[in-house]
């Protein structure tokens, strides 16, 4: 009788660096959506985000809604952490660098 034993794969072969970058986040854009959270903002930066939302509709004949704005900028922020990791702009912004 021969051996039943299966190979697994070594830490090595689990672990090894892959050179394929994930692909970028969608944004869902306008689809009615479900589900909903609250985040809270300050005046300062919900005067900036409808200044955006104004200049890329003025400036860029880009109509689109806070909501969108949000969930765009989540879908960047996401594929930029899956690309760069450490190195993303999420964790140096959260680690206090520029």
């Amino acid at each position: 009788m021969g051996s039943r034993r299966v190979r697994l794969p070594g830490a090595d072969e689990i672990f090894r660096p892959t050179t394929a970058a994930p692909p970028p986040r969608r944004p869902t854009g306008r689809q009615r959506h479900d589900s909903k959270i609250t985040v809270y903002i300050s005046s300062d930066e919900l005067l900036a985000l409808e200044q955006l939302r104004l200049k890329l509709r003025g400036e860029h004949g880009v109509p689109v809604d806070r909501g969108r704005l949000v969930r765009e900028a989540v879908a960047a922020m996401i594929s930029d952490f899956d690309a760069r990791g450490e190195q993303s702009t999420l964790v140096r912004r959260l680690n206090g660098e520029p």
